[in-house]
């Protein structure tokens, strides 16, 4: 058994102002996803900008903390949050919905691929194997807030969080959500979408790999005590949200490899979009050059 080391959720502290190590950890989630973002642009020339990479960064920050927040305050806590309005706002206690999150990121990046030229998976193809950086960051913000334990264990891991009331040792599932939508996810989806793939199988693989280890932890994670146990005495909210996900995922992946074959390397959508800013360079190089005559 291990006892929760107790780390002060507060990182800094000026005056009355406080940052806490939840806030920090998605700020760094985002800068890991920029930066890698950018690491993943540079394989095809003329896709996509350094530029693009930060717009796209900062539309999807919008989504995971906007439909983060909703969705958490929708799902889990929707009676509470409508008599206590003004709890909505304070985020850097805890309360984000990762299933939330994925809505507000869809929404964010057809209307970024919209402004772009481009389709909603080839935003989601680029970036989503970035992602799984913020998402382990995320669970260690929870680890340092002290919530989202596991059920009572007897495991040597097992620790006793400060925050519960029994002080029973308990799985440190925020630690396991980490290792496996963190971690592994990160090296799966990098290796994964190292070559190029069909599109939509990379969005697909993170949406099912996703929803898979999620479900999977929901079995030794404590549902919200507002919500308890949905049905069968073990199905929690975390899984009923995560089976469409698992779904959707593997339907993407079939839906790509025999809808979206490769040609000559590339997906169809990349070659049309590369072939349509040639023409445009084309064509200003001709205005240009009348403008010159003239």
């Amino acid at each position: 058994m291990l006892h929760y080391p107790n780390i002060n959720p507060v990182a800094l502290k000026f005056g009355s102002i406080k940052i806490y190590w939840y806030g920090i950890m998605y700020l760094l989630g985002f800068l890991a996803s920029w930066f890698l973002g950018i690491k993943r642009s540079k394989r095809i020339n003329g896709l996509w900008e350094k530029d693009d990479i930060s717009d796209l960064i900062f539309y999807a920050m919008a989504g995971v903390l906007i439909g983060g927040r909703i969705g958490y305050i929708v799902f889990y806590n929707f009676p509470y949050y409508i008599s206590n309005p003004f709890e909505i706002f304070r985020v850097w206690e805890g309360g984000m919905s990762f299933h939330g999150a994925t809505i507000g990121v869809v929404i964010t990046f057809i209307l970024y691929a919209k402004k772009k030229g481009k389709n909603l998976f080839q935003v989601g193809d680029l970036i989503l194997p970035t992602v799984p950086i913020g998402l382990a960051l995320g669970r260690l913000g929870n680890f340092i807030n002290g919530e989202l334990w596991g059920k009572a264990s007897n495991l040597p891991w097992a620790m006793i969080f400060p925050a519960d009331p029994s002080q029973l040792p308990r799985h440190p599932s925020e630690l396991y959500e980490l290792i496996l939508e963190g971690i592994i996810l990160f090296i799966v989806l990098w290796i994964y979408s190292s070559k190029e793939r069909p599109r939509m199988a990379v969005s697909g693989m993170f949406l099912a790999l996703y929803g898979i280890f999620r479900f999977i932890v929901e079995f030794v994670r404590l549902p919200d005590p507002q919500l308890g146990y949905i049905a069968f005495g073990w199905l929690t909210m975390g899984q009923i949200l995560s089976i469409p996900m698992i779904i959707i995922g593997l339907f993407f992946i079939y839906w790509g490899y025999t809808r979206h074959p490769l040609i000559r390397g590339l997906n169809k959508d990349d070659i049309d979009f590369l072939a349509r800013n040639k023409e445009k360079e084309r064509k200003n190089t001709d205005k240009g050059n009348k403008k010159d005559r003239n």
